[in-house]
């Protein structure tokens, strides 16, 4: 599968090479022809000659005396993932329309308070200095006449956001920091929290659940909704009441900061402590960002409020990929991330 218009990827040195069991992977920063199905196909016949996630050629590192059964331990080079990023579309040509970009660009500039999810911008932020942060941070189209087909993320821009991740996630862990995770895509991206968070709790890290089975009353296309607040391996989603089963992998879509402010206060008024970083999305990191806490995550190219944060100060780290693909894709970048972290189980 062949993508046009992006630089070869950079070498990167591991942030704790000489520390880890692990040594550093190699591979080519071009991944080869990649068929529908996910599987490598052979250049010259075109029959698959192996799965996806042998990550075309690059040799895959094991901690020792751990199998390579696709756990956490197996170690991905920087080129291995930018082949797997682009060919599953978490970066490249995502699914994510230009027109939904620009939609979102338009009333985050209104400030309208289902895009901004919690953030109040120091500055006015109009569209076209929208698209023209959302081009130097993610790598779409910078041209305001650009107006529809897909958008483009720049998988360069997603992997030094990820290296930027997996060193906030080094800080918090060598100090055995508390933190607190949360999504409002719990279908698609809660097992990249959950890993996370297993992964901090083993470096000793406080992995925090305030508020579990509170109510937060958000608004939706529907109206007022009543959800529960709920945790599942450590990492807060919402349910709407009555809906579901609590305890269950499932929740709600939700962009609202109101979890994460229901949360912070149930923390701050329970005398326990509060968390020094916040991972998760949408308004879990716009909300926690602008309370003051420091907040990383992951963003789609419609969602310009983490980017804008980001650009004022108020996020720490934001991650440019397709937030919205199948949850097994995530998985690599969750290995690259940990490993990145010292953190490979």
């Amino acid at each position: 599968m062949g993508v046009v218009g992006f630089a070869p990827a950079p070498t990167r040195s591991h942030p704790c090479q000489g520390l880890c069991s692990f040594g550093p992977a190699r591979g080519s920063a071009r991944g080869p022809r990649i068929g529908l199905d996910g599987r490598v196909l052979n250049c010259r016949t075109g029959s698959t000659v192996q799965p996806l996630r042998r990550l075309w050629g690059a040799a895959a590192v094991f901690a020792p005396g751990v199998a390579s059964s696709g756990s956490i331990a197996c170690v991905l080079s920087a080129g291995a993932l930018r082949a797997h990023l682009l060919a599953v579309r978490l970066a490249g040509a995502v699914a994510t329309s230009r027109e939904e970009s620009l939609r979102s660009y338009r009333l985050f500039a209104a400030r309208d308070p289902r895009v901004l999810i919690g953030l109040d911008p120091e500055r006015s932020w109009g569209q076209r200095d929208l698209i023209a942060l959302m081009a130097d941070k993610c790598g779409v189209s910078a041209d305001p006449g650009c107006v529809s087909g897909h958008d483009v993320i720049d998988p360069e821009r997603t992997l030094a956001a990820l290296d930027a991740f997996a060193n906030r996630l080094a800080s918090v862990a060598q100090r055995g920091a508390p933190v607190l995770l949360g999504t409002g895509h719990p279908h698609r991206l809660l097992g990249f929290y959950a890993a996370v968070a297993d992964a901090l709790s083993a470096a000793g890290c406080d992995v925090l659940t305030p508020a579990q089975g509170h109510c937060v009353d958000i608004t939706t296309r529907f109206g007022l909704r009543t959800h529960n607040l709920d945790y599942v391996r450590g990492v807060a989603v919402v349910r709407e009441a009555g809906v579901e089963r609590a305890g269950c992998a499932t929740g709600a879509h939700s962009h609202s900061p109101l979890p994460v402010r229901v949360a912070l206060a149930a923390a701050a008024e329970g005398g326990g402590p509060l968390p020094e970083l916040v991972i998760g999305d949408h308004g879990w990191v716009c909300g926690a960002g602008q309370l003051g806490f420091e907040a990383i995550g992951l963003a789609d190219t419609d969602d310009p409020a983490l980017f804008v944060g980001e650009a004022e100060g108020v996020v720490s780290v934001v991650v440019p990929l397709d937030d919205g693909v199948r949850s097994a894709y995530y998985r690599p970048l969750t290995r690259y991330v940990l490993n990145r972290a010292c953190l490979s189980q």
